[in-house]
C-alpha cells in the first residue's frame, strides 16, 4: 500500500465505510446485536436493519469509529501515516497534514497507539539481547533528582522487540520484565557487563548468559548488543526528532507503537491489520488520556 493507491481506494468517506464494512463482515453483514444474518440496507442512511430483532445500526457501530467528528478518509490516512512512519509522527505534524486542531489530531493518534497495543505477545526465544536506557529530562543544578526513564529493551535476533518502560533498573525490577518477556525456548542471553543482569537472571538463564565490555568492544564474534541498541537508537531519534518530548505517563504508548511497527516491519498488509486492531479496539475516552496518573480508572 503506497500513498497513492491509499488515497484512490480510500479518498472518501463512502469508500472508507465500505471497506470496513468488508473488512468487519468478510463473509457477508450480521446484525451485532442477535447475529442474525437476514439483514436489510437503509441506503439513503448508510444504515443496516435486521430482519430478526429490528436492531438499525450501521458498519461503524460498535467501533472506535462510531460517532466520530473526524471524516473516515482521515482516520485512514492517520493510520497509514503512522504505520509508514519509521520514527513517528508528532501530533503537530498531523494537525498541518489533516487541516484539524492540535487537540482531534493528539487524540488521534493516541487512539491509534491504542489499537496498536500487542494483546498477550508470544515470548522471545533463540538468541536475545537485553540492555536498557534512560530517556527524557536532564538532569539540573535547580532540580537535582533526574527525570530521566528507564526504557528495558529485549530483541529476539532477526525476531521480535519489546520495549518495557520499567519504574528503574534495579535487579528485582528487571528479572520480573525478563520473566514476563523470555521463553523457556532461549538459547543465548546476552547483556553488556551491567551488574544488574547476574542477579536479574534466574538460575538456568545464568547458564545461558554472555557478556560483552561494551566499553572496550562492540562485538566479540556473535556476542554483542548490537541490534538492540540499533532499536534505542531509533526510540530516541523518534524523542528527540519527531516527538521533541514525551511524559512518563504516555511513554509506554510510544514504546508499544514503536514496537508494533518495527515487529510488522516486513508486513506487506501493516495498514489493513492495523485499520482492523482500529475496528476491533475499545474506544479510548480522551479525559482517560488527560486525568492525572492514578485517577486514569
Amino acid at each position: 500500500m503506497d500513498l497513492c493507491k491509499l488515497i484512490e481506494q480510500f479518498g472518501d468517506d463512502d469508500k472508507c465505510r465500505k471497506a470496513i464494512e468488508n473488512m468487519r463482515w468478510p463473509h457477508g453483514v450480521r446484525c451485532p446485536s442477535c447475529n442474525s444474518a437476514k439483514i436489510s440496507r437503509i441506503v439513503a442512511r448508510n444504515q443496516f436493519d435486521c430482519d430478526s430483532c429490528r436492531y438499525q445500526f450501521s458498519a461503524t457501530a460498535g467501533t472506535i469509529f462510531h460517532d466520530t467528528h473526524l471524516p473516515l478518509h482521515k482516520w485512514f490516512l492517520a493510520t497509514y501515516v503512522l504505520c509508514e512512519s519509521k520514527k513517528g509522527m508528532s501530533a503537530l505534524q498531523m494537525q498541518r497534514m489533516l487541516k484539524t486542531t492540535y487537540r482531534t489530531s493528539w487524540y488521534l493518534c493516541h487512539r491509534i497507539r491504542a489499537a496498536m497495543l500487542e494483546i498477550s505477545p508470544k515470548k522471545l526465544g533463540g538468541t536475545v539481547e537485553i540492555n536498557e536506557t534512560h530517556v527524557g529530562g536532564k538532569k539540573r543544578r535547580w532540580r537535582p533528582r533526574s527525570e530521566k526513564q528507564v526504557v528495558i529493551g529485549i530483541r529476539q535476533r532477526n525476531g521480535d522487540l519489546r520495549l518495557i518502560h520499567s519504574e528503574d533498573a534495579k535487579s528485582d525490577t528487571v528479572r520480573e520484565i525478563i520473566n514476563a518477556n523470555v521463553g523457556g525456548h532461549v538459547e543465548v542471553i546476552m547483556t553488556d557487563e551491567s551488574a544488574i543482569y547476574p542477579w536479574a537472571l534466574d538460575k538456568m538463564q545464568k547458564t545461558l548468559h554472555k557478556t560483552i565490555n561494551r566499553s572496550r568492544e562492540y562485538a566479540h564474534g556473535d556476542v554483542h548488543t548490537n541490534t538492540v541498541e540499533s532499536a534505542f537508537s531509533l526510540l530516541k531519534r523518534g524523542i528527540v526528532g519527531t516527538w521533541h518530548k514525551v511524559s512518563a505517563k504516555h511513554l509506554p504508548a510510544y514504546l508499544d507503537e514503536m514496537c508494533f511497527r518495527f515487529n510488522n516491519r516486513k508486513n506487506p498488509y501493516l495498514f489493513r491489520d492495523t485499520i482492523l486492531k482500529l475496528i476491533a479496539s475499545p474506544n479510548l475516552e480522551y479525559k482517560h488520556l488527560t486525568a492525572k496518573v492514578g485517577e486514569a480508572a
